[in-house]
């Protein structure tokens, strides 16, 4: 006899926004539509949701005070409703309360260092942030607009023909009806300051010219695969856009919803500034000019620069240092 599927608390989070969304006010034969799609994806899916639908019909007169309640039996231990369907209620009410308020006004979303966060939007789309990312969303009903100010953020886009999903990141917007695609931002960064990587489906992404009015004159279409590295150059007395197509491993780019960095033969200084994304212990550099340049490749657990710095060291021949809260690189 085969297992039972395996539900993980993040499916059954989702089997919950599911179930709320399904008896709101806003329910359509598109939200019918992606509801039953959510479920395809895997047997867990079908019993969070199974699940999830005997808890809704076990508490659908839950008011507020009901909620409070429920909370507090959770935390106590719940001795008569039982700890799981006490949790159960609380997570139900809490999701309905969420889905069912109007997005008429931005909904900001952020990690600190080193922190992940999954998030599913009221119209079925799935955000997955990495480290020290921060988005701003407006789900209108013409169109869905998310604005990634900082970071990294991964978007599995709810199909939804009528109201287009628009990603604004520094001077660019990638549209999409519904597909998954990666976007990064980095503002402090002027060469190739944000990228978009398509996953699969298909994304245009339009940039502003520079120009005064500040109408968009470039539009890429992109395929699956491909990434989009995007920044400004010097043309004259005025920045422009410079864009550059590649196609780079997607397995490693996405390395780090694994706890992963994944180093390809990448120079020290950019294998550094990566690492640093994940942790507030910085690794330096002192002899930027000679150590800068060197080649560095390998996979690296997220976080740990101790081990990174020993580990780079030690194929270089570089000693490091740990003072004031920083790791330092030097040459011998």
């Amino acid at each position: 006899m085969w297992p039972p599927p395996v539900v993980t608390p993040e499916i059954a989070s989702e089997a919950a926004v599911w179930v709320a969304r399904l008896h709101g006010p806003d329910r359509s034969p598109a939200v019918d539509h992606a509801c039953l799609a959510w479920q395809a994806r895997s047997a867990a899916h079908r019993l969070a949701f199974e699940r999830c639908t005997d808890t809704w019909q076990d508490v659908r007169g839950l008011t507020l005070s009901g909620y409070a309640a429920a909370v507090g039996a959770a935390q106590l231990g719940a001795p008569n409703l039982g700890r799981r369907a006490a949790l159960a209620c609380a997570t139900l009410a809490c999701v309905a309360l969420v889905v069912w308020r109007p997005w008429s006004s931005d909904g900001a979303f952020e990690t600190g260092v080193g922190e992940q966060r999954a998030v599913m939007l009221p119209d079925g789309t799935r955000m997955t942030l990495n480290t020290a990312t921060r988005v701003s969303v407006t789900l209108a009903k013409a169109r869905r607009t998310v604005q990634v100010s900082r970071g990294e953020a991964l978007f599995e886009v709810a199909k939804d023909a009528a109201r287009p999903f628009v990603v604004q990141v520094a001077d660019a917007n990638v549209t999409a009806t519904g597909t998954t695609f990666l976007v990064r931002a980095t503002p402090q960064a002027r060469d190739e300051a944000s990228g978009v990587t398509l996953i699969e489906g298909q994304v245009i992404v339009r940039r502003s010219g520079g120009a005064a009015d500040g109408h968009l004159d470039e539009q890429i279409v992109m395929a699956p695969g491909e990434r989009l590295r995007m920044g400004v150059a010097g043309v004259g007395t005025r920045d422009v856009p410079s864009s550059r197509l590649d196609r780079p491993k997607i397995e490693n780019l996405t390395a780090w919803k694994r706890g992963e960095v994944v180093l390809d033969d990448v120079p020290m200084a950019d294998a550094v500034a990566e690492m640093n994304r994940y942790s507030n212990l910085p690794v330096g550099i002192a002899d930027l000019e000679v150590i800068g340049a060197l080649r560095v490749s390998g996979v690296m657990r997220a976080g740990d620069s101790e081990a990174f710095a020993h580990a780079v060291a030690s194929l270089h021949g570089l000693s490091v240092r740990i003072t004031g809260g920083r790791i330092e690189l030097h040459a011998k």
